[in-house]
């Protein structure tokens, strides 16, 4: 019978790999996992440049925003322009953008259609005020065939832009 026994560098290499997990960004246990509540990102997101967007009272000229921007308030300075990219599939769709709060933001195209289940649009900040982006889309692909499972989930998507 072999005997087995760990040498301290094995030893040192699990502890480092054990170290190395901790301290990780991890959002989980965090609550409230569909979208922030909070009137800046708590981080600078890919799509969204970091700098004055991110600063508490600052507004910005340009926002990029995406399906993970659900949740935010962004400010916007008159003028400004917001352009949204909502990537979906033909059995996903999201539908067009819809806009509350009027004379406050100004299509600056209809919608263009990349893919099919997109949403693509831009606005343009003309007016002080607040207005709220709205889109939606199911969360499963409808059954294609009978007997298959559906649901009957959405997911929502919401932004609110405050012009100054």
């Amino acid at each position: 019978m072999r005997r087995t026994t760990l040498h301290g560098t094995t030893i040192l290499a699990a502890a480092v790999l054990l170290l190395m997990g901790c301290g990780t960004d991890n959002d989980a246990g965090q609550g409230n996992a569909g979208g922030r509540s909070s009137t800046v990102s708590p981080s600078p997101t890919p799509s969204t440049p970091a700098g004055p967007s991110t600063s508490p009272g600052a507004c910005t000229s340009q926002v990029q925003l995406n399906a993970d921007d659900s949740g935010r308030i962004i400010c916007l300075t008159r003028g400004g322009q917001v352009r949204i990219t909502l990537d979906g599939t033909k059995e996903r769709p999201w539908k067009p953008v819809a806009i509350s709060g009027s004379g406050v933001l100004r299509p600056i195209n209809a919608g263009i259609v990349v893919m099919p289940g997109d949403a693509n649009v831009a606005y343009e900040a003309i007016a002080s005020g607040t207005a709220t982006l709205t889109s939606s889309r199911p969360l499963c692909a409808s059954p294609t065939a009978p007997g298959q499972v559906s649901c009957m989930g959405i997911q929502e998507w919401t932004v609110t832009v405050r012009v100054r």
